[in-house]
């Protein structure tokens, strides 16, 4: 389960990065984020929280 959701934040991190035009300006906000809750995630999956 924990690998599961670790992929699905992946991809969404994936796709938080500013490609479209209108989105460039908004800088590293989505994709840190979505970052950090990966790193979150990843912690918790390495120590056996999740």
């Amino acid at each position: 389960m924990g690998t599961l959701i670790l992929l699905i934040l992946v991809l969404i991190l994936v796709g938080a990065l500013p490609a479209w035009p209108h989105s460039r300006n908004w800088g590293y906000a989505p994709s840190g984020v979505t970052g950090l809750v990966v790193l979150i995630l990843l912690v918790m999956l390495l120590t056996g929280r999740l």
